[in-house]
């Protein structure tokens, strides 16, 4: 059998999918005495649901291209026809899935890629299929190049293919089975599925003994037996009233106690199935100990998505991002698998917004809605004002604590640097403020304040063209106003400085 399969002069190893593929079962019987394989697991409705859910889930993420620019997360636009029609043959969300079913029952994922031969798009991916796992062989060559044999026809390269694996020892080419490496608690489940159909199937009840006052034939005993489960054997004709006559009393048994704890090892059964999968047990329908609070199933559900979804979603964007140009991406939005109710998610917005790490328009993409004009400017804390005019109101306090330090008499160079302010360049006139009357020069005290002139004209044109080019102020700022001093001078009869006020 071996020999046909492998065909005449062939030394090639095969493996087990491919063995599997033919239709031959050679899976190892469990201790259970129930034989597991990736067909037979899906019938145990537990590791149905646990698939079911994982591959619906992450089949139904919104997925979009991006690249980055200075750091910064963008739009790859135009965004490949494939990502939202991967297959004419196919919807994206069945693509995704057919994916992750592959994933979580052989440990392996094949999509075919094929691409345009001609016209303006050669090159360009133009289709993309799953393909059964049980057909591919993946293989080494003498380079030590990895290339795929699909249905023992075709030789595809690794540019042709993509290939997503479950758990991968090392050296091995193919990802492991999780059906394969849990098949001894899959065997309990089937077996626990067939036992509990047959018990049900029997009218619930173990055996009983039907007693006859008088000695029956062979022939008679076997008729009396027929006609009574017949009319009480099923589910459906379990507690009915029966009927024996000819002196005929039926004595039933008590229920063995290996049967009464039938549905608690069911419930054990799933309970190995969800921690196989790493689904909670609450998602596969089965109650676990105490009572669960909202807060608990929030943070169960969270942690679903980050310890189970994530890593295969991963797996997806790594995978399809090969096949965009120029470092572009692919993501998946996980962002509504996270989000709770209305009031807390209005909640997180506003926290977002008054911290200043998400604009107005942020939150309305976030909820689908259409981006308004003025909506991307980012706000800040300090009086929820625009960022570009929070330096403005940072540079005011400065300034004022300068002008305070230095009016106390500290060294200006020095305060600058205390405040965090550039310095700046002196005139070498003495300040008006700090003047004494002592130092001026009494012969000509207009060298010592010089007044610079202009022409009317030109210094409304000045003023005028300054007040144009600045941008309107986003806040109000707050200036002390600047004190009113007066100086009185004094001359005798011939013109000399006797005395200069100041108030």
């Amino acid at each position: 059998m071996l020999g046909r399969l492998l065909g005449a002069g062939e030394s090639r190893a095969i493996s087990y999918q491919t063995l599997f593929a033919t239709g031959a079962d050679f899976s190892s019987v469990t201790p259970s005495g129930k034989a597991i394989n990736e067909r037979t697991a899906l019938k145990i409705g537990a590791v149905y649901a646990a698939v079911r859910l994982l591959s619906d889930t992450i089949s139904t993420l919104p997925a979009d291209t991006f690249r980055r620019v200075d750091g910064a997360r963008v739009p790859f636009r135009p965004k490949p026809a494939w990502v939202d029609n991967p297959d004419s043959g196919t919807s994206r969300e069945d693509h995704i899935a057919q994916v992750m079913v592959s994933l979580l029952i052989d440990g392996n994922a094949f999509v075919r890629v094929y691409r345009a031969n001609s016209g303006t798009n050669t090159g360009l991916v133009s289709a993309l299929v799953v393909l059964d796992p049980t057909k591919v062989e993946v293989n080494r060559n003498a380079n030590g190049e990895v290339f795929y044999r699909f249905e023992d026809r075709f030789n595809l390269s690794a540019d042709e293919i993509i290939h997503m694996t479950e758990l991968k020892k090392p050296g091995e080419l193919r990802g492991m089975s999780r059906i394969e490496q849990v098949k001894d608690t899959l065997g309990i489940a089937a077996a626990l599925d067939e036992f509990s159909a047959r018990f049900f199937g029997s009218g619930s009840t173990t055996s009983g003994i039907l007693e006859m006052a008088s000695t029956l034939t062979k022939e008679q005993a076997v008729q009396l037996k027929e006609t009574f489960e017949a009319t009480h054997r099923g589910v459906n004709r379990s507690h009915r009233v029966g009927v024996l006559g000819g002196g005929a009393k039926f004595v039933a048994t008590q229920v063995e106690p290996e049967k009464a704890q039938m549905l608690e090892s069911r419930r054990f059964a799933v309970e190995e199935v969800a921690r196989a999968f790493r689904v909670p047990q609450h998602m596969l329908q089965v109650a676990g100990t105490g009572v669960q609070s909202y807060a608990s199933n929030e943070q169960n559900a969270i942690q679903f998505a980050v310890y189970t979804l994530r890593p295969y979603v991963a797996k997806l964007e790594s995978a399809y991002s090969r096949l965009l140009p120029g470092g572009a991406f692919l993501r998946f939005n996980m962002d509504g698998l996270l989000r709770g109710d209305l009031n807390s998610r209005y909640s997180a917005y506003s926290t977002g917004l008054q911290s200043g790490f998400m604009s107005i328009n942020d939150v309305r993409r976030l909820e689908d809605f259409r981006s308004v004009e003025g909506g991307d400017s980012y706000r800040v804390p300090l009086a929820n004002v625009n960022v570009e005019a929070a330096n403005i109101t940072e540079q005011g306090i400065r300034v004022d604590m300068l002008s305070k330090m230095v009016t106390l008499g500290f060294d200006p160079a020095e305060a600058l640097q205390v405040v965090g302010l550039p310095s700046i360049e002196h005139t070498g006139l003495p300040s008006v403020q700090l003047q004494q009357p002592a130092t001026l020069n009494p012969e000509d005290p207009e060298d010592a304040y010089p007044v610079r002139s202009a022409e009317p004209a030109d210094f409304a044109d000045a003023i005028s063209s300054a007040i144009g080019s600045m941008q309107p102020p986003v806040v109000n700022v707050q200036m002390p106003e600047a004190p009113t001093r007066s100086r009185k001078i004094k001359r005798d009869e011939d013109g000399n400085i006797t005395e200069i006020l100041e108030a």
